[in-house]
């Protein structure tokens, strides 16, 4: 939290006009001058001159109380907009690695290079071709991965396979590709023997292949990011 407070003092700070900055952060955390200037002991007046520039630009103590204030009320009135600004903070890599691969593949050929088993969808895997893969943490990007992080999932190209670890039984993974918009050229589930009724179900209808392998994973990486 120290750095999302950081960033906003500098950016009121370094701003050409620090009152309309200052009210457009107040504006984002959904606060009022009346409760702000509550928080802070001072008139809703000294708040309004700050915002309209009608005082001296607020030295850094005052830009400290200020910011200190917007996340202070925000937490009392439950967090929501500290929360959402911290997972915009969050690194994609805490969920998912993406590769591109330097030549096409062929899936069948993918298949073969991780050892895997094609349990559904057998009949189109020959015909189709994949140019990266993305390695996805199941567990942590069900439930702790920001929303706006899903569209990043496809680096540049959608005809990758999305490689799904920490599985239990596959479903949902295959959930999650059932309601986003854009769908992989397959899925690979990693360290399973028998997959969710429902998961081959939803695989099916979007006609898109899974594979369960059971090779190691750093043998995975070390093998596909070669190409």
């Amino acid at each position: 939290m120290n750095k999302l407070k950081t960033e906003i003092a500098g950016e009121i700070s370094l701003s050409s006009d620090p009152g309309s900055t200052m009210r457009k952060w107040r504006e984002i955390f959904d606060i009022s001058q009346v409760e702000l200037s509550r928080h802070l002991s001072i008139s809703v007046s000294t708040i309004s001159d700050y915002e309209g520039n009608r005082r001296k630009s607020p030295g850094t103590s005052v830009v400290k109380r200020f910011v200190n204030s917007l996340f202070d009320i925000d937490i009392q009135k439950g967090g929501f907009i500290t929360k959402k600004l911290k997972e915009s903070e969050r690194s994609t890599e805490e969920f998912f690695e993406l590769h591109e691969f330097a030549r096409t593949l062929t899936l069948s050929d993918f298949v073969t290079l991780i050892e895997g088993k094609v349990i559904s969808n057998k009949d189109i895997v020959d015909s189709k071709k994949v140019y990266g893969y993305t390695l996805i943490d199941s567990i942590k990007t069900i439930l702790e991965m920001p929303f706006s992080f899903f569209n990043t999932l496809y680096g540049n190209i959608n005809e990758r396979v999305f490689l799904f670890t920490g599985v239990s039984t596959g479903r949902s993974p295959l959930v999650v590709v059932r309601v986003s918009p854009s769908k992989p050229s397959a899925v690979v589930l990693h360290g399973i023997q028998k997959v969710d009724k429902l998961a081959l179900k939803i695989s099916e209808r979007e006609r898109i292949p899974v594979i369960v392998t059971q090779m190691p994973i750093n043998k995975i990486k070390e093998k596909l990011n070669s190409l």
